[in-house]
Parts: C-alpha cells; structure tokens; sequence
C-alpha cells in the first residue's frame, strides 16, 4: 500500500510568481503615490502663530495711516514717460521729476522713526500712487521710503 500512496510533491514556482506578482503591484502603488504628491499643491507649512503674527505687526506698524489697507508696496515706479520713482530719491528729486502739479489731495503727517513722515498722494501719467516720506537719519533729508499703489 505504501507504492499506491503518492506523496505530493510542494512546487515552489507557483509561490514564486505570486511573490513577484506582488512585488509589482506594490511597486505599482508606490510609484503612483509618488506621482499623486507631485502634482497635489503643496500644502503651507506649518508654523507657530506667535511666529507669523511678529511680522504682520511689525508691518502694521511702518505703513503710514494715510495709506490704504490693501495698498501694495513697490520698490520703483516707472512711468510711460521714461521717468521713475525709487525708493530713496529725496524729495526735491521728486519734486523735480513730477512737479507740485501732480500732488492731489492734503498730504499727512505723522511720527516716523527719525521725526516726522509725510504721506503724500500722487496721481501722474495716469497713475495713482502714494508717496511716504521721512529721513533716514536724525535731522536728514527727507527721502522716499515707501511707494503704494492703492
């Protein structure tokens, strides 16, 4: 009886290729959740409150009242007539360059970090603008130290 009994034989290729098979679909996924975080926006990283609310203040605190909440700042402001404003030019380089004719409303003033800071406002070659001036220095020059466009 023991030559009628057949011991079956264990295959190993069958587990083998189910292990392969497996390794594919694993690095199939892998791959496509690399590909899905690429292309998904990256998100902002966190940070602490006390962290961003320093600069917000700080920024509050230098724009010049006049000057209107959504106002963006800019550096230079070129003109279609080739001339422009850069933070820095002194006031009667301003003067000179757009004249008193351009200077619409009152200007405003107020306590800058070296003494008084004027607001003025501009309307120029189509263009409406502020301009804030204050010295850099104690008992300097008044200078452009801030240019917005409302």
């Amino acid at each position: 009886m023991d030559a009628l009994r057949v011991r079956p034989r264990f295959r190993l290729g069958p587990v083998v290729e189910w292990l392969v098979a497996a390794l594919f679909l694993f690095a199939t996924f892998a791959v496509g959740s690399l590909i899905f975080r690429e292309l998904r926006p990256a998100a902002a990283p966190a940070a602490p409150l006390r962290a961003l609310s320093q600069p917000i203040r700080s920024l509050v605190a230098s724009t010049p009242p006049g000057v209107p909440a959504r106002a963006v700042s800019v550096p230079v402001l070129p003109f279609i007539d080739n001339k422009e404003v850069r933070v820095g030019d002194t006031m009667a380089a301003v003067a000179e360059k757009l004249g008193r004719a351009a200077e619409v409303g009152e200007q405003q003033v107020d306590r800058g970090s070296f003494g008084e800071r004027l607001t003025r406002f501009y309307d120029y070659a189509g263009s409406k603008f502020i301009l804030v001036f204050e010295p850099a220095e104690q008992n300097g020059a008044f200078r452009v130290s801030g240019i917005y466009l409302p």
